[in-house]
């Protein structure tokens, strides 16, 4: 075959390409404008549960809301607030949004909460213009996390996420330190800026977390809140639907285990994955329960997730210090040799990387010296998950963060 022959051919492939993806894009942009309200949640911790109280409080407002969440199980929740799991036969890809608002589509809601799959900076940007078209954007907060895809500092964290900022919409965020960052980028696509105030997150009372099933920030309720006012639905009532959600499964809870006659606390917070988040659950629950008891920090490391290990170990010394450092997962030689060289006392780690779930909780309750306070954190995927559910099933009494 001649080689213009050939090359003619390959043209016309590529030219049938194009008008085949402008074709897909033209048909998705017109489905996404049948549903009247887009809400995309982004953010460095919290995705999730905000975009949960979000869709609670407008269905308890009488809005038709549907939901997709990302979190540790993927789910798409639908107008009647049932929740349905995503399975994925080769793991996650943004594409999965474009198919999941054509299946919202057909419900005919008046408002869909996507919580953003994208890490990448290019593709946080690409799912927001391309896929989502959102009228109504969300990030949580930017914090120093994912640092080997969006770092390498908080800075750079909060310019990889204003990529899903919408155009001539309205951009909220409980973020308070970078929002110059935030400012820049509505003044960019030309969408308003809405702030969740200090005054506002202290207006979340200790009996208003109380009324949740699990353990909530008050940050993450003050956010939900204030986009369900400005979407038309009452405060109180928002809050009244967000107070019955069940909790999601990376949710933080505080178990009470009475086993073998050891008495452990165990908290569940290994999907708070940022230092500052982590550390300050740390030194709530150290204050809270840690008089007279042993103190474990279980720490779930995640070779794929090197940078978070590395912030861990050298934030970890800074916060009061633990009786015992029992360290699962993997890669956990990371953590390791930045922990130590920071100044943590070798003899006091313990390391169970791939260690089965039985002989990792037989080893705390050998470690708990018959009263312990076990924080598990880092990673949920991994270890955690199995380790939280085995407290889980063993608890006598959970209570709120």
């Amino acid at each position: 075959m001649d080689i213009p022959v050939m090359l003619a051919i390959v043209a016309g492939l590529w030219l049938v390409l194009v008008l085949a993806g402008g074709l897909e894009a033209f048909k998705h942009r017109l489905l996404v404008r049948k549903i009247p309200v887009r809400i995309h949640v982004n953010g460095t911790r919290g995705k999730t549960s905000v975009t949960r109280l979000i869709a609670a409080g407008l269905r308890a407002g009488g809005k038709r809301t549907c939901a997709k969440t990302t979190g540790s199980a993927a789910a798409i929740t639908d107008p009647d607030g049932r929740e349905f799991p995503i399975y994925r036969i080769s793991g996650a890809n943004i594409i999965e949004q474009m198919r999941t608002l054509k299946r919202m589509a057909s419900l005919k809601p008046e408002v869909v909460v996507m919580e953003c799959m994208a890490l990448q900076p290019q593709y946080q940007s690409l799912s927001e213009l391309r896929m989502v078209h959102s009228n109504v954007g969300v990030i949580t907060n930017a914090r120093a996390d994912h640092l080997d895809v969006m770092g390498p500092g908080e800075e750079e964290v909060a310019l990889a996420l204003a990529g899903s900022t919408p155009v001539k919409g309205n951009l909220f965020t409980a973020e308070r330190n970078l929002l110059g960052t935030f400012e820049h980028s509505c003044k960019d696509r030309q969408s308003k800026l809405h702030g969740v105030s200090e005054d506002e997150v202290s207006a979340i009372s200790e009996d208003t977390l109380n009324k949740f099933r699990y353990a909530e920030h008050a940050e993450n309720i003050a956010l939900a809140l204030n986009i369900c006012e400005y979407l038309g639905v009452d405060r109180d009532k928002a809050l009244e639907g967000m107070t019955q959600l069940e909790p999601e499964a990376g949710a933080m809870q505080v178990l009470h285990i009475s086993y073998f006659r050891r008495e452990i606390i165990f908290v569940n917070a290994f999907a708070a994955n940022d230092p500052e988040s982590t550390g300050r659950i740390w030194e709530n629950m150290v204050s809270k329960y840690g008089e007279d008891r042993r103190t474990i920090m279980l720490i779930n490391c995640r070779a794929d997730r090197p940078h978070r290990s590395q912030q861990m170990a050298v934030e970890t010394v800074n916060w009061t210090k633990a009786d015992k450092y029992i360290l699962i997962g993997s890669g956990s030689f990371i953590f390791v040799r930045n922990a130590v060289k920071h100044g943590l006392d070798p003899e006091k780690l313990l390391v169970m990387e791939n260690a089965e779930t039985t002989d990792i909780t037989e080893t705390i309750l050998e470690e708990s010296g018959g009263k312990a306070l076990v924080v598990g954190m880092c990673n949920i995927h991994g270890g955690g998950e199995e380790v939280a559910r085995f407290f889980q099933n063993r608890a006598v009494k959970e209570e709120e963060l």
